[in-house]
């Protein structure tokens, strides 16, 4: 019989109250107490804490607290991750994001659904799909990012925007839904 993170982690429906996937993200929770709780004037303890809750990290990251998730090792950032504070990352599918990226604060990313229908919410189902976040971007304060986008390299999301599709590479978005405001230069120097 399929257990409910099998079915979790194949991107399939689940139960999101099953006593395997509260344990999960029970850990997950534990984890981020013990990094909320180190002072900033230890960032040495914060990078190895950090570095123990994500799935995998390049050689320099830099979180700020507080910082909560779902699982952790569905995490996946690359060389350079820089976030502001209060970042959530509800990663019940993998969030990868790659190098050269700076988030600002109070920024959400979600890879879990809950069902459309009444009868599919009172039977307490989720699907979990994956974020990538491409290489050189730059995610302003209090955006939102929902299941399932991709974005782009070399993307700048404007403060506020809330990401409900996929972004192209090369571009500045913004708006609610967001939306592509203006392209941007891969070489373009600052004004």
């Amino acid at each position: 019989m399929t257990t409910e993170l099998e079915k979790l982690d194949r991107g399939e429906w689940y139960h999101f109250l099953d006593a395997g996937v509260a344990k999960r993200k029970a850990r997950a929770a534990q984890l981020c107490q013990e990094f909320n709780a180190i002072p900033a004037t230890e960032p040495e303890r914060q990078t190895a804490k950090i570095k123990e809750i994500l799935g995998s990290t390049g050689q320099h990251v830099s979180v700020q607290a507080t910082f909560n998730c779902d699982n952790g090792r569905n995490i996946h950032v690359g060389e350079n991750f820089l976030s502001n504070y209060n970042l959530t990352i509800l990663d019940i599918a993998p969030v990868r994001i790659g190098r050269n990226v700076m988030i600002g604060p109070n920024v959400d990313i979600y890879t879990v659904n809950h069902a459309l229908s009444v009868a599919g919410r009172r039977q307490n189902l989720a699907q979990g799909h994956p974020v990538t976040i491409g290489n050189d971007v730059w995610v302003g304060g209090k955006v939102t990012i929902n299941p399932g986008v991709t974005i782009g390299n070399n993307v700048v999301v404007a403060s506020g925007a809330v990401v409900t599709k996929d972004i192209p590479d090369n571009v500045l978005v913004g708006d609610v839904p967001a939306r592509i405001i203006r392209p941007l230069s891969p070489d373009q120097e600052e004004a």
